[in-house]
């Protein structure tokens, strides 16, 4: 894209019509990307929602391309984890990375995160453009989006972007591309683009086939009704896994912990982040709205029954316990990608109206949102580094200072047991244990419980992993022993005081690491979890998290 500055009287883009379909494609002068401008937001980006390493779904990721790189660390209860490796290529990707690069997986997850960052903002402009003709509007669209890429997508229990590397940092801006490809018709290159991001998140990538459907029906206008068809053409891609009966006992634990799958639990301001983007794009529709394009109005018009039909797939869902082996395909994540257009499209709209004589406008409305916003990511992680720079040899967090002594301290074949409730503790600011660590440690119940949500048959392995473990942090030296004959643990890491005869080489900052008096260690063929029944017969479901 052009490189023009942000100015009322900017010369407004050319537009041809194409011969067929009259398509408006936008002039060569205008298609080139302003890449030292998305480079200096990427930056903004980084310093207003900050970089964190693995918390939240981290610590189901980059366990796994710590594991392709190393594959003598974690040696028990990989299931947690590779469940999700072996259906998306953001393990080997990482790991062949930093085989590469010679850099440690810290500083290769970072810079996936800056370039993923960077291609989402890409994707941003590269979608603003296509609804939009002035430069103020396209570019009110890419500043507010810059500093909005951390909001919530309703409750989804998804952001637009993490703040942290995951198969969705690369999935979105690849959504966002192919979504660009098919408002082009450029058809081939969509499905090529949308066949990239099922191979990093294949459940992202199955929202946006469905949406290209719903598209392609509103576009041709068929009297049929097209999203009758694409809502059968999206449950008929369901697996034969997919049985429609109740979820019982430790998987219906596992699945009802998720409440975000179920309309039934959402509050009045939840269903308004639903209805309200769908009644501003029932506006935006009309195709009224001053310096925007035809595409504008066609997007907005197919993001509607797009939403319409997830939230009654969702609905459906919350009706009977015969779908809650369903539920793991959570339809209502639809709205993530309708909030990411919305809100771009939304700030186009504001930028094109009120800033047409009015310069200000455009840094008046995103630097209270960009101080906002960085508000709220010191909020969410209170005790951590906003940005948690690779290779650092300590952190302002004790949880964090604890794992990285583990990892420098400990054998790399250790096997530990951490209260299995750890996840809720606010000292922890929601930083995984693998993830860090480099260790293995039994399940957890809050995390690995949405590993559990997507693969069945490894609920009753984590229930009775995670209720071994639970009150760890009060346990005696005889529980911890009959915990270390139960599994393999050797290793344990306590929050507050530890026994006083357990050998604890580190207690810091109200923290403890201890080896676990008499155990056994690790036998010579660790029993693995049932993996193969995890993952036969039509029970591979969509990578999620």
């Amino acid at each position: 894209m052009s490189l023009t500055a942000i100015s009322p009287s900017a010369e407004k883009p050319r537009w041809r019509l194409a011969a067929r379909g009259n398509l408006l494609r936008l002039d060569h002068s205008v298609q080139r990307l302003p890449w030292v401008r998305l480079g200096l937001l990427t930056a903004a980006a980084l310093a207003i929602h900050g970089y964190k390493l693995g918390v939240e779904d981290g610590e189901i990721y980059i366990p796994a391309a710590r594991k392709l790189l190393h594959p003598d660390l974690y040696p028990y209860a990989t299931e947690l984890f590779e469940s999700h490796e072996r259906l998306s290529l953001f393990a080997p990707i990482l790991a062949w990375t930093a085989r590469l690069t010679h850099l440690s997986m810290d500083w290769t997850v970072f810079l996936w995160y800056i370039a993923t960052l960077f291609l989402t903002l890409s994707a941003c402009w590269m979608l603003a453009a296509i609804g939009f003709r002035s430069p103020r509007a396209r570019w009110c669209a890419l500043l507010a989006m810059t500093t909005i890429l951390t909001m919530p997508a309703t409750n989804t229990s998804l952001l637009l972007v993490d703040p942290y590397l995951t198969a969705r940092s690369f999935s979105t801006p690849l959504t966002l591309f192919a979504l660009v490809a098919l408002m082009r018709r450029r058809y081939v290159v969509a499905l090529l683009i949308a066949l990239a991001a099922a191979a990093f998140h294949p459940l992202m990538a199955a929202y946006l086939v469905f949406l290209g459907v719903v598209l392609a029906g509103v576009v041709r206008w068929q009297r049929a009704a097209p999203e009758v068809r694409a809502a059968g053409i999206f449950f008929a891609a369901v697996p034969a896994g997919f049985r429609f009966t109740a979820a019982q006992g430790a998987y219906r634990e596992a699945l009802y912990s998720r409440g975000f799958c179920f309309l039934s639990t959402w509050t009045w301001y939840h269903w308004l982040g639903l209805l309200a983007p769908l009644a501003f794009l029932f506006w935006f529709s009309r195709g009224r709205l001053r310096g925007t394009t035809p595409e504008f109005a066609r997007l907005s018009l197919v993001l509607i029954p797009f939403g319409l039909l997830s939230i009654l797939a969702g609905a459906a869902i919350a009706t009977t316990h015969r779908l809650d082996m369903v539920a793991r395909l959570q339809p209502l994540r639809c709205f993530h990608l309708i909030t990411f257009v919305f809100m771009l499209f939304f700030a186009g709209v504001l930028g094109e109206y009120l800033a047409e004589k009015r310069a200000w406008v455009i840094p008046a409305l995103c630097l209270p949102l960009a101080a906002g916003m960085f508000l709220v990511a010191r909020a969410t992680y209170p005790l951590s580094a906003h940005i948690e720079w690779p290779g650092r040899a300590s952190s302002s967090n004790a949880w964090v200072n604890t794992l990285l002594w583990v990892r420098r301290n400990t054998p790399r074949d250790a096997i530990f047991a951490v209260d299995s409730g750890y996840f809720l503790d606010p000292d922890v600011d929601v930083h995984g244990f693998r993830a860090i660590s480099e260790r293995s440690s039994l399940a957890d119940y809050y995390k690995d419980a949405g590993v559990v949500v997507v693969f069945p048959k490894l609920a009753d392995e984590w229930k009775q992993m995670s209720s071994a473990t639970a009150g760890l942090n009060r346990f005696s030296v005889p529980e911890f022993t009959r915990l270390a004959h139960e599994y393999p643990v050797t290793w344990t890491v306590i929050h507050g005081p530890a026994p006083e005869a357990m050998d604890c080489p580190y207690e810091q900052n109200g923290y403890a690491v201890c080896r676990i008096p008499g155990a056994p260690g690790l036998p010579a063929r660790v029993p693995e979890m049932r993996r193969d029944e995890a993952l036969r017969n039509g029970d591979r479901p969509q990578a999620g998290g």
